[in-house]
């Protein structure tokens, strides 16, 4: 039994223990419905566990169901909107979905500001939170944000090894930042959610996608590419932002002590290990792929600089983006990596 498959099973256990427990006799029931399949293993090793630990800090009091694969109805990008208007207590959902809503959070994916470290961009964030983010998330209490590895280019049938040879193809992309990646390397994007992406590699509608290897499993990647590229030291062209959020009204009526039990679930040592859960899940996603007879292409320190090179005006394009906002994007720029380098696994 694979990894994933070891992953898939433990969850559909746990998954399956909190309908049998049952959410009536609870005092405090909520839905918590995302994007994902069950089998997913951002759903088996990070959003159970989350929900775990809510419910065990609560004491029994609080119980946690939750709609995997948009189960409750709706596409990935009404996710937030779900969270606003109640459809769903709490969601699970990447704010490039909905270009627009999010645009100060959007500085942690850029590339070159984002390189590698999934934990300090998490940490970073937290810090930056009241200050910089909590205005853009009106109708929710965000109790936590988190990013993903990072984008790795996965193919169908192109070796890539410079920008050059991204020249003309079509590339899924999550986000807008994403897009603004794909058309810096000179090709054409098209934006997704991920559950959309097997279907959209089958038809051509895209040659390659941005995404890292976490999903390699639930999207059966290995059967649809051939090629799956990162730089030297896995460093990525950016990521993408993700929240776990409940609505406001519901959070405001709820006791401050079942309050804290979500609070504690979520504080800095939660992130650290989100960060450490996505390192492992994109292992053992490499680990899959390659063993299926793909190509795992690591660029070397030079060709990796090239790409670094070529996508540093994405940067100067949000800041200028946003500016016309009336957001300060260079301040936010510079605060972002001055976090993320406070909480570098370096430092």
């Amino acid at each position: 039994m694979t990894s994933f498959n070891r992953l898939a099973s433990g969850a559909a256990i746990a998954l399956a223990s909190f309908a049998a427990g049952g959410a009536a006799a609870q005092e405090h029931s909520f839905t918590f419905h995302h994007f994902l399949s069950e089998l997913a293993p951002s759903h088996t090793t990070m959003l159970v566990p989350w929900a775990e630990r809510v419910m065990e800090n609560a004491d029994g009091r609080v119980a946690i169901e939750i709609y995997p694969s948009m189960s409750l109805g709706g596409r990935p990008p009404e996710l937030i909107a779900q969270a606003r208007d109640g459809i769903a207590d709490i969601v699970w959902t990447v704010n490039g979905y909905t270009p627009g809503l999010f645009p100060r959070s959007e500085v942690f994916e850029l590339p070159t500001i984002f390189v590698n470290d999934p934990t300090a961009v998490n940490l970073a964030m937290r810090d930056m939170f009241d200050e910089h983010l909590a205005e853009e998330n009106p109708g929710v209490k965000v109790l936590f944000m988190h990013v993903h590895t990072g984008n790795a280019l996965h193919t169908i049938d192109r070796e890539v090894r410079s920008p050059a040879d991204t020249q003309g193809m079509t590339i899924r992309t999550p986000s807008r930042t994403g897009a603004w990646v794909i058309e810096a390397l000179g090709a054409d994007p098209v934006a997704m959610p991920v559950p959309e992406l097997p279907q959209a590699m089958a038809r051509g509608v895209v040659e390659a996608a941005l995404i890292p290897w976490e999903v390699a499993a639930p999207l059966r990647l290995q059967e649809q590419t051939r090629y799956q590229i990162e730089g030297h030291d896995k460093t990525r062209l950016g990521t993408t932002v993700f929240q776990v959020s409940m609505n406001r009204d519901r959070w405001d009526a709820l006791p401050e002590d079942i309050q804290q039990a979500f609070l504690d679930a979520s504080d800095e040592d939660w992130l650290r290990e989100v960060g450490q859960i996505w390192r492992d899940n994109d292992d053992a996603g490499i680990e899959l792929i390659t063993a299926a007879g793909n190509t795992h292409v690591v660029l070397s320190e030079e060709e990796t600089q090239a790409f670094l090179d070529t996508l540093a005006p994405v940067v100067d394009r949000w800041v200028e983006d946003v500016s016309a906002q009336g957001i300060d994007g260079a301040a936010l720029v510079e605060a972002a990596r001055a976090a993320i380098d406070a909480h570098s696994s370096g430092q």
